[in-house]
């Protein structure tokens, strides 16, 4: 995983969540405590509600990016940039400043007058961001967008997302956006729910994850809240965003997305890292956060590698519950055969049956009955296509419990 320094601020795995807090200096922006048309009051609320309250980056919003709206001109944003600079020169806190544009003229102009990154929410669907970025070498957020400038966020299927994301290449300081909204009218609640199960396969690309999750309605309709008491789902999916890779969350409630942020980081798991230099022919290792064949599929690609490896990439562990005697012969067998894809192990209860008992119980064997038999079955995807495979017709039941285990398995 690729850190990004942006502006001395370290954004990747080797670093703490960061919280990026909301200005908007646009009058038709839908959250009304985040929007400022004066400085100066921007720049208290700036340093008060976010900057005071735990924000690293300032992301400052010249337009709303509703998709009801009529989309400004690279003129119009320009004719606001003026309030967003007064904004950051009136401010006495401490963070990295980002302009939201979809213009590379807006962006090099920002970033020459005091901006240290920039929100890119088209995704570099104008050609020259990509070269603005680099030219004042800053970190640039780039979130999964067609190529059309009037369209951000509007990738409709979440398979397009991964694509979407390496429109017009990366710079060497880039952070994903997999862009969680309505940005479309095709797309659904559900869509985000999948983009949101998925959020590990976009770290495929091996660069920093931005996440803008911040009551969304995807998340309120799960509890049947409206925006105004939509924070705790926020906050619990912020938790289980960072957990599962995410970088930035972007968000209006700063102080307490960022202690759910910290949550998360506590108990995410530890993965494997130690950095290396290939001067000193050292050997650099990274674990890779790969839960399921399509994430290990994302970081093939990007390796430019056999994609059929995947398969082997990922464990699964299920246990049986109810197997008859023939159906645990035919499962040893079935393991053998695939050598290390697939094993099964019995339970000890089935071991301890062969037992017999004491004197004073007649020394009779306990006897296991069948439909409690239990046992584990491991195996990589590939391991256990085969193993059901080798096992079909043993029984019915034994096919439809691995019919289920074969679907769930990718």
């Amino acid at each position: 995983m690729r850190n990004v320094d942006a502006a001395g601020l370290g954004i990747g795995d080797d670093h703490p969540p960061r919280i990026m807090g909301v200005l908007n200096v646009s009058s038709e922006s839908p959250y009304d405590p985040s929007v400022y048309d004066d400085p100066g009051e921007a720049a208290e609320y700036v340093d008060e509600e976010l900057i005071g309250e735990g924000a690293d980056i300032v992301d400052v919003g010249l337009e709303s990016a509703n998709k009801d709206l009529d989309v400004l001109s690279a003129d119009q944003e320009l004719d606001r940039l003026d309030t967003a600079i007064e904004t950051l020169d009136s401010t006495s806190g401490d963070a990295v400043w980002s302009i939201e544009t979809r213009y590379h003229e807006v962006a090099d102009e920002a970033l020459a007058r005091g901006f240290d990154m920039v929100n890119d929410i088209c995704g570099f669907a104008d050609p020259e961001m990509p070269r603005v970025c680099r030219e004042h070498d800053v970190a640039v957020s780039k979130m999964a967008s067609p190529a059309d400038l009037e369209r951000p966020g509007a990738i409709e299927a979440v398979d397009d997302i991964y694509d979407a994301l390496a429109m017009n290449g990366f710079t060497d300081k880039t952070i994903l956006d997999p862009a969680f909204g309505g940005w479309s009218e095709a797309k659904t609640h559900e869509d985000d729910r999948e983009t949101f199960h998925r959020l590990r396969e976009f770290r495929g690309y091996g660069r920093p994850l931005l996440v803008s999750i911040n009551r969304k309605s995807f998340l309120r309709t799960v509890a049947g809240r409206s925006t105004e008491e939509a924070l705790p789902v926020s906050l619990a999916a912020t938790s289980m965003a960072v957990e599962r890779g995410a970088h930035v969350i972007r968000t209006h409630d700063v102080a307490e997305t960022r202690d759910a942020a910290l949550i998360g980081a506590e108990f995410a798991r530890d993965r494997t890292r130690a950095s290396a230099g290939a001067d000193r022919g050292e050997v650099a290792v990274e674990e890779l956060d790969v839960t399921t064949v399509r994430e290990a599929e994302r970081h093939l690609a990007r390796l430019g590698a056999d994609r059929t490896v995947a398969e082997s990439a990922v464990v699964r562990t299920y246990e049986l519950t109810g197997v008859t005697q023939e159906a645990v012969g035919a499962l040893r067998a079935a393991t053998e055969a695939v050598d290390s894809a697939a094993a099964f192990a019995l339970a000890d209860e089935d071991a301890r049956a062969a037992r017999p008992r004491s004197a004073a119980d007649g020394g009779e064997p306990t006897r296991v009955r069948e439909d409690t038999r239990r046992g584990l079955l491991v195996g990589t995807p590939a391991g256990l296509t085969a193993v059901r495979s080798a096992v079909s017709g043993v029984s019915t039941a034994l096919d439809t419990a691995l019919e289920s285990i074969d679907e769930g398995s990718k």
